[in-house]
């Protein structure tokens, strides 16, 4: 049941359920709260923003705000599998929308394509002439990660080519952990598609460290855009999204949520590929023979 009208908090709540290390690190977040608390300052309201090391203290937290009346609402990102928070949100009356994808509970959600720039990387790198192309992705349970897979695995029967997954977590070390196993196989990828811009810097100087030339023996793309992409050394190849809009977007739903009304159907801006200089068709020697010796 909804809770009855009260006065503004003047809040919104945005819990991030994340291990400590992860922290400042990834760039996204703090764009996409920008783009959040712009359009919420007409508004006079900002985000209230709370770091949990998981998603049970994730829901803690919602009990808190609810009981204690600190939000009007909150964002609700990072979706997973069995997702137990849009129950719990929607048994506490508090106003949510979701960020990605979409709910049985028929709580309003800001929707994500999280298929269609997986196959248009997969695109660019076969049209490059990759025929041996990995992706190191984020944490399996996210229902963002399993749709990139989905399409991953799509785009490669399509291609003819064999998938190459890995699973990181967004960190820098299982960036180079894994950039590190895929380059030492028998038969390395030609081509790495990266689930964030953290992991993708990471692998770019592992290549570096064990002499693999980044573009000419292996082509390396981000997803999502950052200036650690832009100022690498190459810079990287990226999946770019208005990460700053995505967070507008959010706000939109958020505040028609917040005002009772009907919430429009969204989606997060479309990703777009920008070609920089970690990409190039793979050079002759690593097409019949191992990169590295």
């Amino acid at each position: 049941m909804m809770a009855a009208h009260h006065e503004s908090t003047g809040a919104i709540g945005l819990v991030l359920a994340r291990p400590a290390r992860l922290l400042g690190v990834e760039p996204f977040f703090m764009e996409f709260i920008a783009g959040i608390e712009e359009r919420l300052a007409d508004r006079e309201l900002s985000v209230l923003l709370h770091v949990v090391a998981t998603q049970e203290a994730e829901i803690a937290a919602y009990r808190r705000w609810a009981q204690r009346g600190l939000v009007d609402a909150t964002i609700v990102v990072n979706r997973s599998v069995d997702d137990k928070r849009p129950a719990v949100l929607t048994e506490l009356g508090l106003p949510a929308v979701l960020v990605g994808a979409a709910d049985e509970a028929g709580l309003p959600a800001v929707r994500t394509d999280d298929a269609g720039p997986v196959l248009e990387a997969l695109r660019r790198l076969v049209k490059l002439g990759h025929r041996r192309i990995a992706r190191v992705t984020g944490p399996s349970t996210l229902l963002h990660t399993r749709a990139r897979t989905a399409a991953q695995l799509d785009g490669c029967r399509s291609a003819g080519i064999k998938p190459i997954v890995v699973e990181g977590d967004y960190s820098e070390e299982s960036g180079a952990k894994h950039t590190a196993e895929l380059l030492s196989r028998a038969e390395p990828p030609t081509a790495i598609l990266y689930d964030n811009d953290v992991m993708a810097v990471a692998g770019l100087a592992v290549a570096a460290d064990m002499g693999v030339r980044v573009p000419d023996q292996l082509s390396l793309i981000a997803w999502d855009d950052s200036t650690l992409c832009r100022v690498a050394s190459p810079p990287l190849s990226v999946m770019s999204v208005d990460v700053h809009q995505f967070g507008i977007t959010v706000a939109e739903s958020v505040l028609e949520r917040i005002d009772g009304v009907a919430v429009a159907q969204r989606w997060s801006p479309p990703a777009r590929y920008i070609a920089r200089e970690t990409t190039a068709p793979p050079s002759l020697s690593t097409r019949d023979k191992p990169a590295i010796p």
